[in-house]
């Protein structure tokens, strides 16, 4: 979880601040790719713990995502799933002030099949994850037309959630960034902050 800044591979939570466990992801399924059982470039820490987080959504399966939503399940089409191990991952999505996550503008057509495809894989707008990404959304503006009202700085707004505090980020690490857009860019500038 430390090289991922304490967040969840695919949904950016913070399992630690919510009461979830981790488990460790294998980005192409194992049993799709045995080879790649123990290949580092094929991990990653995704929220969930299998032992005890799958028991607490017990007969709300449409809620479960990342690694063990129902998508991830079935063989992977490693042709179109947007990795997070892929630099430059962020730029496929794009987020939405009620929660949901949706393919960013101005992608190709075969770019566009990968983002779609990849949420839905995952779940991504599972109703959980919908509904915290939301309730981030409400409370960053919340702040921001406070910042606006007293004339305070934004990009010390910004960069509370953006830079790193210990190994650790806030959630939803590209939403706040696609929030703040070209301030987040300034202060992860100013900052030597490079995620990509």
């Amino acid at each position: 979880m430390e090289e991922q800044y304490g967040l969840c591979c695919y949904s950016e939570i913070r399992p630690d601040q919510i009461g979830l466990g981790v488990h460790i992801e294998h980005v192409e399924n194992k049993s799709q790719n045995p080879a790649r059982t123990f290949d580092y470039s094929n991990l990653a820490s995704s929220a969930l713990d299998s032992g005890t987080d799958l028991h607490a959504f017990k007969g709300r399966a449409s809620e479960v995502f990342g690694g063990h939503a129902l998508g991830k399940s079935d063989a992977v089409d490693i042709n179109r799933f947007v990795s997070c191990h892929q630099p430059d991952c962020g730029r496929f999505f794009s987020y939405l002030s009620d929660g949901r996550i949706v393919p960013a503008d101005k992608l190709s057509a075969q770019d566009e099949d990968r983002a779609v495809y990849s949420i839905g894989l995952l779940n991504l707008n599972s109703p959980f994850l919908q509904n915290l990404r939301q309730q981030w959304w409400d409370e960053l503006q919340l702040l921001f037309e406070d910042h606006i009202d007293q004339d305070m700085s934004l990009h010390c707004l910004a960069g509370i959630d953006l830079i790193p505090r210990g190994k650790q980020l806030s959630p939803f690490f590209s939403l706040t960034r696609m929030f703040f857009g070209e301030i987040a860019e300034e202060v992860l500038e100013q900052n030597s902050v490079d995620f990509n």
